[in-house]
């Protein structure tokens, strides 16, 4: 099958990941399903550094505020906001990986899609477990399409991906570019596609409001994918 015609399903860490790093992808299929991981308030509030910088006073405010962002984003992508029930490491209650594969096990079979989209996994702990639970959905989901983002704005991290390839060849899997899943030869459908990003992106303004200025010219750089496969699979 084509990749254009596969259902892919966009494995979001945290509210913006998505949109930042799969933007001008999920512009090219519309009704994609985008499954945001760490979309809880903590059980109790409190107040972090990463919310007050973003403009809010405490978690549940935040919680309440990013996801009116996050489906305002996605809606001006057509993607379709799935939210699982657990915390971001900034509130102390990180999932246990039994959790959160057994999560994301039940949403790829209730999404039904064929082609699943993950973070590679970088610096950030939240992006670092969710990338090694979705690897184990590729050894017990025989079939499945896998891929995944280089992580916006963390490959800027220099040395980064290049480390992360190199780790995941030495757990046992092969990652080849996936030049598939690259911005469209139709210039013109790539510009569209790069719109609607740009005002996807814009909608997440507190988070915006926390990367500051200098960190925001990353946040738009080109989107990179690369296939994942078991050796000897």
């Amino acid at each position: 099958m084509s990749e254009s015609h596969r259902h892919p399903l966009v494995v979001s860490p945290h509210f913006d990941d998505a949109v930042l790093s799969c933007g001008e992808l999920l512009a090219a299929r519309p009704g994609a399903r985008v499954c945001t991981v760490f979309a809880a308030p903590p059980e109790k509030n409190m107040t972090t550094d990463w919310d007050r910088r973003a403009g809010f006073a405490d978690a549940f405010e935040a919680i309440k505020a990013r996801t009116e962002e996050d489906t305002r984003a996605l809606a001006i992508l057509q993607a379709t906001p799935l939210r699982l029930p657990f915390c971001d490491a900034q509130y102390l209650a990180s999932p246990s990986h039994d959790a959160l594969v057994s999560a994301l096990r039940q949403t790829l079979t209730e999404s039904e899609a064929d082609m699943l989209v993950a973070p590679l996994g970088l610096f950030h702990a939240d992006h670092m477990l969710t990338a090694r639970a979705c690897l184990a959905l590729l050894i017990d989901t025989p079939g499945l399409a896998f891929y995944v983002y280089e992580d916006i704005p963390y490959r800027c991290i220099e040395g980064a991906v290049q480390a992360r390839v190199a780790e995941l060849s030495s757990l046992g899997y092969t990652a080849t570019p996936a030049e598939e899943l690259q911005a469209p030869a139709d210039r013109r459908a790539e510009r569209e596609h790069m719109e609607l990003k740009r005002e996807a992106i814009g909608a997440y303004r507190s988070q915006l409001r926390a990367f500051g200025p200098n960190a925001r010219a990353s946040l738009f750089a080109q989107e990179r994918y690369w296939q994942v496969r078991r050796k000897n699979a």
